[in-house]
């Protein structure tokens, strides 16, 4: 990571180009930034999704995790809202993990093994 200096340093907007990525120094429109981080993380996946019920930091609140799945930021977000509505309930998309609210492992599980994926249930 570069140093503060170096961050503050680092041009954020130019009036021929628009604004800059801090990370490649690059036209926001030219910027590969996001790819590749995806194309890292699903370079380090094993090929198995994971199906957690979490609660912690959610004030007892059930939710349903779903990670390891090896697909791009658009195609995961297109995924986790078929799921949403198979589910009948929200949910986000955080940083390559899918958040159901509610307890439906099972029901994610038989869905996402439909679709060819591996899956194993994970936690409690």
């Amino acid at each position: 990571m570069a140093s503060l200096q170096d961050q503050l340093r680092g041009l954020v907007y130019s009036t021929e180009h628009g604004d800059i990525c801090p990370d490649c120094r690059q036209p926001q429109q030219e910027c590969r930034c996001a790819e590749l981080v995806d194309q890292a993380r699903i370079a380090a996946l094993d090929g198995i999704v994971r199906i957690r019920r979490e609660t912690s930091g959610r004030k007892g609140k059930g939710v349903t995790t779903i990670t390891g799945l090896p697909l791009a930021s658009a195609e995961l977000k297109a995924l986790a809202k078929t799921l949403k509505k198979r589910c009948g309930t929200g949910g986000s998309v955080n940083a390559g993990v899918i958040e159901i609210q509610g307890d439906h492992r099972e029901l994610l599980k038989a869905e996402l093994e439909r679709l060819g994926h591996t899956v194993k249930l994970a936690g409690g």
